[in-house]
């Protein structure tokens, strides 16, 4: 159950802001919303997706921090009265349609702060997806560093060994590792994001000219400021959630409505089938052990990418200071 990983973390205070009313905007006033964030994203060349515990809701997953929330409800000496387990959880319409607009392209990369593997059972590429907290369906090899896709999910939390060897001897390549134990992937307070992907969600957030925050409070840190390091080039900031955010008036843009119902409408304008979830895509579901590792190809890719990025935007900076510093001799002399 879900609520059985929220007890497994280690004792931890400091869990943010709890049980904050939710707002919910007219249905006229989500409609015209909508139609505006598909507009930014069939006008933005590169549009990344920041997801929390507010996608899986409909699941039967419950989030932390809402007024039902199972950390809220924790603070009263409650627990939530749904509480489907991660084996038995599907995704939801809207990592479907996460997962179709990906595919057509229109959104070029998911950062999600989840650990229910439902973007993974979505049958969402791993090229186009940042876990920064983990995954109960991938453990991972603790010499080689190779992930796997586990048919159910880890009962540990804390990257803890498994007590299995490493499952690439069961692929039949010659990328065979010796000796390596598996441990679970999914992080406790006081664990460090994993590098990789918090590095690939870092650089996607800052070439992004479009980030858009899906279901999540922005309160856990670094992955709740992630969603505003494209700011300073000019990016823009959409923000999806119940609940205001503490950077709701940084946004260009807030919608306070369920999440599935602002990604059908936005599918419905770009002319987006939402597909239905099938087993037959779901890695969980296949009884041949599936790899989960970033291909090194694509992260050498993007990493070009990214200081060719950091290398046109230095160039802009230093068009602009001639500029910069006329205005100030300008402003001095009126001083005086």
């Amino acid at each position: 159950m879900s609520c059985n990983y929220a007890e497994g973390l280690s004792a931890y205070e400091n869990k943010g802001v709890l049980g904050i009313p939710e707002n919910f905007d007219s249905e006229e006033s989500v409609t015209q919303k909508c139609k505006e964030l598909a507009n930014l994203i069939q006008e933005s060349k590169h549009v990344v997706l920041h997801t929390g515990a507010g996608i899986s809701t409909s699941a039967g997953i419950p989030d932390f921090r809402g007024p039902k929330g199972v950390w809220t409800l924790e603070q009263k000496g409650e627990k939530p009265t749904f509480n489907t387990s991660f084996d038995e959880a599907k995704p939801t319409k809207s990592h479907m349609a996460l997962r179709s607009l990906v595919e057509h392209g229109y959104i070029q990369y998911i950062v999600s702060q989840n650990i229910d593997g439902l973007h993974l059972k979505s049958g969402l590429d791993r090229k186009f997806l940042a876990e920064l907290h983990g995954n109960m369906f991938i453990e991972q090899c603790q010499k080689c560093r190779r992930q796997f896709v586990r048919a159910t999910a880890v009962e540990t939390v804390g990257q803890k060994q498994l007590g299995l060897p490493c499952k690439s001897a069961e692929l039949g390549n010659s990328r065979r590792c010796r000796g390596g134990i598996m441990h679970d992937t999914v992080l406790d307070w006081e664990d460090n994001l994993p590098e990789r992907d918090l590095d690939m969600a870092f650089m996607h957030s800052t070439i992004a000219d479009l980030n858009i925050t899906l279901g999540t409070t922005l309160q856990i840190v670094p992955s709740g400021n992630l969603p505003l390091k494209n700011l300073k080039h000019d990016g823009k900031l959409v923000i999806c959630n119940l609940q205001p955010t503490k950077h709701d008036k940084k946004a260009h843009l807030v919608i306070s409505s369920y999440i599935d119902e602002i990604l059908t409408k936005v599918c419905k304008r770009l002319g987006i089938e939402i597909p239905e979830y099938s087993e037959e895509s779901d890695p969980t579901k296949q009884s041949d052990s599936s790899e989960w590792t970033l291909s090194q190809e694509y992260v050498k890719g993007l990493d070009k990418q990214f200081k060719d990025f950091q290398k046109s935007k230095s160039k802009s900076r230093e068009k602009f200071i001639p500029l910069i510093k006329e205005k100030i001799l300008k402003k001095r002399k009126r001083s005086e």
